[in-house]
């Protein structure tokens, strides 16, 4: 294990405190020794954040799956912005720097994996959690520390770890470009009063081909199709901070509610209202 790692209550814990102080970190229930350290494979917290509160850009020494189970959290980075309801977290892997929003009002129960644990992408994304994943995590919360000489300790390690190899990705990720070109592209296409592809086209230097073609090479989606994702995703944030859809549509660019519902039921397989009903 890494020296740095030894010193992670320190460290981690009490730099997040400083930075947000609306997000109060509680004790782990086991007091542990440095000589505990290298026994230690999962870590976990547990915080209430208020609506709007943010975690600034950060980074830990352990891989991160960034949970809520109520409210809405979206997680940041240079590369993308996840949203995570209570049936979805974000994998966020050792030293990759993000930030934290809360929609709503939300309860934050986050669990951190030793490095060495589990080989997952080396980039964010976002996992759907199952009951037993979601009752996993609340579990490894109780135990604040998981001990791999513990034979609880150790299955539910174990169980977590397994859960999230089987993990399938949900779809509420939105990658980002990474050259300025295409950003610039991806800032336009952001605007509420966003042009056409050929207009914007047009703006950047560049034929519509050459733009669709370099677009999707950067993020996997189509121009058209990222901007619908933006909009859906902005729309499902407003939902979740409590307004109306009718009002979350006209404020994302939707015609009316009834064009959100049905690109929202496209997309997600079911309406907003029931959608977080059932969430």
């Amino acid at each position: 294990m890494r020296q740095d790692c030894l010193a992670w209550d320190e460290c981690n814990a009490a730099g997040l405190r400083a930075a947000i102080p609306l997000l109060r970190l509680p004790m782990s229930r086991n007091r542990r020794t440095t000589a505990d350290e290298p026994f230690l494979i999962v870590r976990s917290s547990a915080s209430d954040a208020a609506a709007g509160s943010i975690v600034r850009d950060h980074e830990h020494v352990w891989h991160q799956l960034i949970y809520v189970s109520e409210g809405l959290v979206v997680v940041e980075t240079d590369r993308g912005f996840w949203l995570a309801p209570p049936h979805c977290a974000v994998w966020v892997p050792e030293r990759a720097r993000h930030a934290l929003r809360f929609v709503g009002r939300s309860s934050l129960r986050t669990i951190y994996i030793r490095p060495d644990q589990l080989d997952r992408p080396a980039e964010c994304c976002s996992l759907a959690v199952s009951a037993l994943l979601r009752e996993l995590i609340l579990r490894a919360v109780e135990l604040g520390m998981i001990d791999e000489r513990d034979a609880i300790d150790a299955a539910v390690a174990m169980l977590i770890l397994a859960e999230l190899c089987a993990a399938g990705p949900p779809p509420f990720n939105l990658p980002q470009p990474t050259s300025g070109a295409i950003k610039e592209v991806a800032r336009l296409l952001s605007a509420s009063n966003a042009s056409g592809i050929s207009a914007i086209a047009r703006a950047v230097g560049m034929g519509s081909r050459t733009l669709e073609r370099r677009f999707h090479a950067e993020t996997g989606m189509t121009p058209g199709r990222w901007r619908q994702q933006r909009r859906l995703l902005a729309g499902l944030e407003r939902i979740a901070s409590g307004e109306l859809v009718k009002t979350a549509a006209a404020e994302t660019g939707f015609s009316s509610a009834s064009a959100y519902v049905a690109a929202f039921r496209q997309m997600f397989g079911t309406t907003p209202a029931r959608y977080f009903k059932e969430r």
